[in-house]
């Protein structure tokens, strides 16, 4: 049974990424959304390690928004470089997708 509580949408979106990372020091960088939920997204391409807890800025073109990282791949596996992204409630939804047409498509 899938444990999401919103449908996601896969996509393969560029973004600026820049927060602290594992050990405290700043970074920026170039990474991919690989699917986005009203809540929250997957980014991959992350050189930086991050801990999850970690607050996040996101920049899709001259939209910002910060996200809350939950999950963080393992090392060495697949989803080494990968980062489970939840939005923190009082910020902007940047995407620009309309999820319910998005849901419609993939349930039809």
């Amino acid at each position: 049974m899938d444990r999401r509580r919103n449908q996601r949408v896969a996509t393969l979106v560029p973004v600026r990424v820049w927060g602290l990372d594992a050990r405290s020091m700043p970074f920026t960088q170039l990474a991919t959304v690989t699917n986005v939920s009203s809540s929250g997204a997957v980014i991959e391409g992350m050189r930086s390690r991050i801990r999850p807890g970690e607050v996040l800025d996101v920049q899709l073109g001259n939209e910002r928004t910060q996200f809350r990282v939950v999950w963080t791949g393992k090392p060495g596996t697949r989803r080494d470089g990968e980062i489970g992204l939840e939005r923190l409630a009082v910020e902007p939804y940047i995407w620009g997708v309309d999820l319910r047409q998005c849901q419609l498509v993939a349930e039809g």
